[in-house]
């Protein structure tokens, strides 16, 4: 059983690294923090022009043609240098959305301009109880005449202050079961009626709570099927989970790679504190965790780029990550102590960042649930 990479994803995550090195280092980390748009536009117009944008797209729409598992690698890499930006949700939440379910039409207008970093996209789908579940779905599309009128309030949106468009997913109709009556809409953010405000986040990422009030959206701006989005809505939030735990790896493995190096240097009683068997067998249980962190994400994403069911799988990796990411980062804060704790130090980006990211697209509880019905429980 092979599990390294070929040669072109190893020429992709040492191009990757030694690009994001340099344009990305923690200064530019935090002053994108700051800033209210959250991302540069010069550095998104590079990664563009790199290919980043269109790295899974088809090239017929100016992509590379690449598969998720290649993008698999990339991420990794976004992850280790904490990327802040709307790579995820234009990508991810946006591109793979519209490339899976848009009519041919629908591809054509917005997948060239998703792959050379000039269309923006994001997913608003949770509501007020931040629930993952049919149910939860409580905005509402109304048919007047050719088009819908959506109105309702979305929570913890992507970079919707930044977005060309929104993929928002209302109900179109009350059935009997939840899970029916869904429909996706594809939005422009710019229509009237609609607002957004940045919420304060633990990651400091830009999510936003969006208000559609009688947003007008054209009939033929549905995304999939009338009444049978759920499907879609779950399939999305697969893709989406597994590209989640990439990122989350490659953040989990630098935070180990800082703390083994720290243990090897620090010095307590005229010994590097990395020679305690206590400090050992941290770093040893760090490693045990990230490494199953990797090779269940990487099973995912393979299986995503194979065109394989990955529910159980992608549940199984954003369980893992989900509870691994509070033993590493705790043990790498108990390594690094006081100097860990402090903003001054890069070990809080990694921290605060995983733990918002295991709450993202359904926490350690919300994978399990999934994983015991793919057992026939």
């Amino acid at each position: 059983m092979n599990l390294a990479f070929s040669e072109e994803q190893e020429m992709l995550k040492k191009m990757a690294r030694d690009f994001l090195t340099e344009k990305c280092p923690k200064t530019v980390v935090r002053q994108l923090e700051a800033d209210e748009k959250g991302y540069s536009p010069q550095l998104w117009q590079e990664m563009a022009d790199l290919g980043w944008m269109g790295l899974v797209l088809p090239e017929k729409f100016g992509g590379g043609g690449m598969t998720f598992l290649d993008m698999a690698v990339l991420l990794e890499e976004m992850g280790r240098a904490c990327l802040p930006g709307p790579f995820f949700a234009s990508v991810i939440l946006g591109g793979l959305s519209v490339l899976e379910a848009g009519t041919e039409a629908q591809q054509q207008k917005y997948l060239p301009g998703i792959a050379i970093g000039k269309t923006i996209f994001t997913l608003a789908l949770a509501e007020a109880d931040g629930s993952y579940e049919a149910d939860s779905i409580r905005a509402k599309a109304t048919r007047d005449g050719d088009s819908y009128s959506i109105s309702g309030t979305k929570l913890f949106v992507s970079d919707a202050h930044i977005a060309d468009y929104l993929l928002c997913v209302a109900r179109t109709s009350n059935a009997a079961k939840a899970e029916d009556g869904i429909t996706i809409f594809i939005v422009d953010a710019k229509s009237p009626g609609l607002g957004h405000t940045v919420l304060q986040t633990m990651a400091r990422d830009k999510l936003c709570e969006v208000v559609f009030d009688k947003v007008r959206v054209p009939g033929e701006n549905i995304l999939g099927q009338l009444e049978r989005g759920w499907g879609l809505v779950q399939r999305i939030m697969e893709r989406a989970a597994v590209a989640k735990c990439c990122e989350m790896v490659g953040a989990l493995q630098q935070a180990l790679d800082m703390t083994v190096d720290y243990a090897k240097e620090r010095k307590q009683f005229d010994r590097p504190i990395g020679s305690f068997q206590a400090i050992q067998h941290y770093c040893a249980m760090m490693a045990t965790d990230v490494d199953g962190a990797r090779f269940a994400t990487y099973q995912a994403a393979w299986r995503l780029s194979e065109g394989l069911l990955c529910t159980r799988e992608a549940a199984i990796a954003k369980a893992w990550l989900s509870e691994a990411t509070e033993r590493i980062t705790a043990q790498a804060h108990q390594i690094f102590g006081a100097i860990g704790m402090t903003m001054d130090h890069d070990l809080h980006y990694y921290t605060r960042r995983t733990k918002a990211a295991s709450a993202t697209f359904g926490n350690a509880d919300y994978c399990r649930e999934l994983i015991a019905q793919q057992m026939g429980l």
